[in-house]
């Protein structure tokens, strides 16, 4: 049950995914996830995220309604601006799969993906790299604040869903992307989903 409280920054929560899950590992020579498994608990596409679509409430009971099976938890993470709080969609085995945050009039303002147990509209997964992603790089920005040293890029095709790039090793400068070479291994953390207008 250790995922119950990741809530930590993407980095943290790569880290915390794979040491709890019994179907990810690290790989010791590289550091990289390396995915043993390729369950899908839920699909994210251009207009759901599983049952969540744009008219689902933002409460712990139209989620868990929205995605059968799953349970829900109040919890603190960050966001790149700033740490707040946000529901937590557990699977069956205690799993954080996804992060839910409210927006105004009740709705949702946006989901987070943070497991490789789901997949981005183009099958993306996380700790899959740039390079297997085949993200182009004049879609993405560096990211700031919180998610300073990192790189969000919009989904190939699909305008309100965003990947958030962990790019290890590097130093800086911040305010821009690495290297291409760099981020060529930078390795996918978040995929963001915001429901369209």
């Amino acid at each position: 049950m250790c995922l119950r409280f990741l809530n930590a920054i993407p980095v943290m929560a790569a880290i915390a995914v794979s040491a709890c899950s019994p179907s990810a590992d690290f790989d010791g020579t590289t550091g990289r996830l390396v995915q043993t498994s390729n369950v899908t608990l839920v699909q994210i596409t251009e207009d759901n995220v599983g049952g969540i679509t744009p008219q689902t409430r933002y409460g712990s009971k139209a989620i868990e309604s929205a995605l059968p099976g799953f349970t829900t938890e109040g919890i603190q993470t960050a966001v790149e601006n700033k740490t707040e709080w946000a529901l937590a969609a557990f699977n069956t085995d205690g799993f954080q799969v996804l992060q839910v945050f409210k927006g105004q009039n009740g709705k949702i303002r946006s989901v987070h993906g943070v497991t490789h147990h789901l997949q981005g509209p183009n099958g993306e997964r996380i700790g899959m790299t740039f390079s297997d992603i085949g993200t182009n790089r004049s879609k993405c920005r560096a990211g700031k604040n919180l998610w300073r040293g990192m790189a969000i890029c919009d989904s190939t095709g699909h305008p309100n869903v965003e990947l958030v790039y962990a790019i290890p090793g590097y130093q800086g400068p911040f305010d821009r992307l690495p290297p291409s070479k760099e981020l060529r291994n930078a390795e996918l953390q978040r995929i963001l989903w915001t429901p369209k207008s």
